[in-house]
């Protein structure tokens, strides 16, 4: 028994699976499955459990269940817990770096209500603003053009280029506030240290007033850093301990510390006064946070430069497009460009949206977009991609995709998700970082009582200051950072080299795989055959009728081979007929009726189900055809074979080099082909590949991935075509070509921009430079932790007598998580 319900307020993954772990414990229920996009829940149960059963699993959650929703409510709803997924087009979207809550976004800038990290803003694909203003008043400024109203002048246009202004806000809000608290905290600096450099400020003022002087100057540094006690704060009541829970330990006992020292100094034993007064710690509190807010100031300005990949290929969309409409050109904003406009493409100009040249001819730089560096001839026909760049010719296009649907839409679409997904390197940083905070408090409060049973005099002076120290040096924001800085900037870099991850895992695997399968058409060959022969085995058929028939026939079919017997049937004007109960038989062929004929065209596997033989004669020459690489197609007209068709399709002058420089990486290179044995074995020797199967069926190709998989292999599966989805789908890595099938790359993790075998090489490159660079963030992140809470808990004292002051120890924690960002950007030049 099976029912639906709905399920209000889940925003993420994360709300999904809690959902389901809630509703699974409901006795009775057999399972759940969550539809977080429809934000459904379908559940089974072995009898009929009470609603309100359920609701009561539930109660502890702060989703609703119900069990109907009418159409308006049911949208209105869906809005409000997705409003995330689809925002107007003036929103933004916003998520934490540190993915404290899986992919879960905000609508509005901010800090993480559980990490207290600045949230960064989701790049989005939109157009340049044009504006217009007046040369000689530029305060004047209008949407459309026209004249001044001031002068009359004409307004001339005024490109408003893309930048994020709110992560420049926040930066320059940081720094703002750094500037302020560094203002102050100078003079409390000078004042309590004066001492050490010969100033004696006790010869003008007393201690009380001294101290009394700290104390009023340090307020405005409290003020601007309000924010961070803030997070320290929600940090404790949601029970998520992190890096400004320590922060706020630290510095909040030594302000207090400070304070009660100064309003209640008769309560200090003798070991905390100095010439009769308490030491008070508010130079060290003020200096702390100055560190701690110079070390946000240049987090910030660093975790810039980490989505600069997608900012430059956001920057590819020009602001305006040339249509032509009755005949004449007019400039257009680019969102007013719609569905089957014709452009005009001039040189030097980038194309706006994807499309087809109908007339011209050029040469396009498409490097933005595959990676490649040298321009691609586009003639009538040629599919050209929106953000490239038209080099030498000009030419017309239809535009066939805007807007979201673009190539580079989808590109910077599934770079934002990578980037936002998880690998399972992060798991242990996680597990780590759930007890760190709490470990690191235990330290503190063992260091104190160590140091004030043990500490030389005074005793409890040292205890207390290592206490704090401990506190402030540990960073459990460089072990969370690790991880997500590497995959942001990787994934980044990944679409600048045409490789599109769709989830952060694949490069980690894909730094793991040993073998590589590929499939042979549109993989390794160019996936634009050319028919080369027809051959007649009847004296009533002509070739011109066996090629007619194939390719009436063919017009229905998907697959690539179909093309070259289709134009070829066109150049000769042969008409194509109509196809009646058509049906594609997998691994066999196609059938169909034309002119009450039942035809069928297909392979050998076709004519063995038929129980027809060809002649010696034949059979030879076939076999001829297919050592030299072509691919033979029989056609079957009422039950006879009436001819065969040749067709070949060219290996791509890269693949070789590609696989023999994937074979020097360790792969192992295997080939799983659907066509016969004598064509795979001529390409498979021609590119010396470590294997080969032939005649492979889509189910032959899942269970051989099967197969190296249960020899503990890591495997990588290449292909194009709908047939290859199930193996795709089954590999620890599935690589689709991007000139291929939506299937195929909806199956795989990575998809290739430009369909090309030397991808895969860049991909695997990418793969084990991002997996090296979070191994070093996270060696960083614990090497520095490991080091610093011992030196801060006073561990060389008895050794060298150095201990360490919280100001070295906040500078320390301020650069930990500064090393993570800057060492992860190094992605970007390799």
């Amino acid at each position: 028994m099976t029912h639906t319900y709905h399920i209000s307020g889940m925003t993420c993954s994360g709300c999904a699976s809690k959902v389901e772990n809630a509703l699974r414990k409901v006795e009775g229920v057999e399972s759940v499955k969550v539809d977080l996009q429809e934000a459904k829940a379908t559940v089974t149960m072995h009898k009929h459990i009470p609603f309100e059963k359920l609701r009561e699993g539930m109660a502890n959650l702060h989703y609703q269940i119900s069990t109907e929703v009418p159409v308006k409510a049911e949208k209105h709803e869906h809005q409000h817990a997705h409003k995330h997924e689809e925002p107007a087009e003036e929103g933004a979207l916003y998520y934490c770096p540190m993915l404290c809550e899986g992919d879960k976004k905000y609508s509005k800038p901010g800090d993480c209500p559980v990490c207290g990290m600045h949230l960064v803003k989701e790049q989005k694909l939109t157009a340049a603003k044009k504006e217009y203003t007046c040369p000689m008043h530029p305060e004047i400024i209008r949407s459309e053009p026209g004249s001044c109203p001031i002068c009359g002048m004409d307004l001339v246009p005024r490109i408003v280029q893309k930048k994020d202004d709110e992560e420049e806000q926040a930066y320059r809000s940081m720094f703002k506030k750094f500037w302020i608290a560094t203002a102050f905290t100078l003079p409390i600096f000078i004042i309590a240290m004066g001492e050490m450099v010969g100033i004696h400020f006790s010869d003008m003022a007393s201690k009380t007033t001294l101290g009394w002087l700290q104390f009023i100057l340090s307020l405005p540094v409290l003020y601007v850093c309000a924010e961070f006690f803030k997070r320290g704060y929600q940090s404790v009541i949601r029970r998520s301990p992190n890096m400004w829970t320590l922060i706020m330990l630290g510095v909040g006992a030594a302000y207090l510390f400070s304070m009660v020292g100064l309003l209640m100094p008769g309560i200090f034993p003798h070991q905390f006064k100095m010439d009769g007064a308490v030491h008070l710690y508010f130079e060290a509190a003020t200096v702390i946070l100055v560190l701690v807010l110079l070390g946000q100031v240049m987090e910030l300005k660093a975790r810039g430069k980490t989505n600069s990949a997608i900012r430059e290929l956001l920057n590819l969309v020009p602001p305006e497009a040339t249509v032509i409409r009755n005949g004449k050109e007019e400039r257009i904003p680019l969102e007013h460009v719609k569905i089957n406009d014709i452009l005009k493409i001039k040189p030097g100009e980038k194309i706006p949206v994807d499309g087809k040249v109908t007339s011209g001819k050029s040469a396009v730089n498409e490097s933005m977009i595959t990676g490649e560096a040298f321009a691609v001839e586009k003639n009538t026909g040629d599919l050209v991609t929106g953000g490239t760049l038209n080099e030498t010719g000009s030419f017309e296009m239809v535009a066939l995709k805007i807007g979201s649907d673009t190539l580079l839409a989808q590109i910077i679409d599934m770079v934002n998700k990578a980037s936002r997904s998880k690998a399972p390197i992060q798991n242990f940083a996680d597990k780590v970082s759930k007890y760190f905070v709490p470990a690191v408090v235990l330290v503190a409060i063992l260091s104190f009582f160590v140091w004030a049973i043990w500490g030389p005099e005074p005793s409890l002076v040292y205890a207390f200051a290592n206490a704090v120290t401990v506190l402030i040096i540990a960073c459990p924001c460089a072990l969370g950072l690790a991880t997500p800085m590497s995959i942001m900037v990787g994934t980044g870099k990944g679409a600048q080299l045409g490789v599109l991850v769709k989830e952060a895992k694949v490069i980690e695997e894909l730094e793991k795989a040993n073998i590589l399968v590929i499939d042979k058409t549109g993989t390794i060959t160019e996936g634009k055959p050319t028919l080369k022969f027809v051959q007649s085995l009847s004296e009533t058929i002509s070739e011109n009728e066996i090629l007619q028939y194939a390719a009436s026939l063919e017009a229905s079919s998907e697959h690539p081979l179909a093309k070259a017997i289709i134009t070829e049937a066109k150049n000769k004007n042969l008409p194509i007929n109509q196809v009646d109960h058509f049906e594609s038989i997998t691994g066999h062929g196609i059938t169909g009726v034309i002119n009450s004929k039942r035809v069928a065209i297909g392979n050998m596997k076709l004519v063995s189900t038929l129980k027809r033989q060809l002649d010696e004669t034949h059979l030879k020459r076939v076999e001829e055809y297919q050592l030299r690489g072509e691919t033979v197609m029989f056609v079957v007209i009422d039950q006879k074979i009436a001819g065969y068709i040749g067709v070949a399709d060219p290996i791509k002058p890269t693949s070789k080099a590609a696989i023999q420089g994937l074979q020097q990486q360790g792969l192992q290179v295997y080939m799983l082909s659907g066509d016969n044995k004598n064509t795979a074995s001529h390409v498979a020797k021609e590119l010396q590949l470590d294997g080969f199967e032939a005649e492979c069926l889509p189910a032959d190709k899942l269970n051989k991935i099967k197969e190296l998989q249960q020899k503990n292999n890591i495997v990588i599966m290449a292909g194009d075509g709908i047939n290859d989805a199930p193996a795709l789908a089954q590999a620890n890595i599935g690589i689709a070509m991007g000139t291929g099938t939506d299937a195929a790359i909806q199956s795989a993790g990575v998809t290739l921009v430009k369909g090309d075998l030397q991808g895969i090489i860049r991909a695997k490159k990418l793969s084990t430079d991002v997996m090296t660079n979070i191994r070093q963030n996270l060696f960083l992140a614990f090497i520095y932790n490991s080091i610093g809470v011992p030196i801060a808990a006073g561990i060389l004292f008895p050794f060298s007598g150095i201990l360490l002051s919280p100001m070295l120890a906040a500078l320390a924690m301020s650069l930990s998580s500064v090393s993570v960002i800057v060492n992860s950007l190094r992605i970007r030049t390799k």
